[in-house]
């Protein structure tokens, strides 16, 4: 097993093409379960296997518990992706900052302009022993870099569609 190292900080160099350049893509997913309902007993699975979740709708929402829910998932990512993203600024600044932590929480909530449903999200980042106007620069700088934060003051492109039908595998009904 190799030694975990952070991404190197050229990863903050502006990037200068003229077309999206796709880094990474990750894959995840869901199924039904026991209920047929990826929210209430659904299972999510990346394409190479490293995430394997069971979801559960929360007892906030009437559910059961006992899972993870697409909100916990998703302020687990932008927690994660703040994280590095600030960690890759403090390095590129010769900042060493030690138990830094990034608490995010996701909210899905009724929608008071439509009657359906929005989700909200808050950061709240800890770095212990740095100046705070330092870490206020710090931050700043993160939320214009971080591609969570951006997604969520930018909004996203994003597309649904069907997929293909597969060819039946069971023989047609008789003559």
């Amino acid at each position: 097993m190799s030694t975990l190292q952070p991404p190197p900080t050229s990863l903050l160099d502006r990037y200068l093409g003229s077309d999206v350049e796709p880094l990474y893509t990750g894959r995840v997913t869901v199924t039904g379960g026991e209920t047929e309902h990826g929210r209430a007993s659904g299972i999510a699975r990346s394409d190479d296997g490293a995430l394997d979740v069971a979801l559960r709708v929360p007892i906030a929402m009437g559910g059961v518990g006992g899972g993870t829910n697409p909100e916990q998932l998703l302020a687990a990512s932008y927690a994660a992706c703040f994280h590095g993203a600030l960690s890759l600024l403090a390095a590129r600044s010769g900042l060493s900052i030690v138990g830094m932590s990034i608490e995010s929480t996701v909210t899905f909530a009724r929608d008071p302009s439509d009657g359906g449903f929005l989700l909200t999200a808050q950061v709240r980042v800890n770095l212990p022993g740095i100046d705070r106007k330092v870490a206020a620069e710090l931050v700043r700088k993160t939320e214009r870099i971080c591609p969570y934060a951006k997604m969520f003051r930018q909004g996203i492109e994003h597309i649904v569609s069907i997929a293909p039908e597969t060819p039946s595998t069971n023989p047609p009904d008789g003559p």
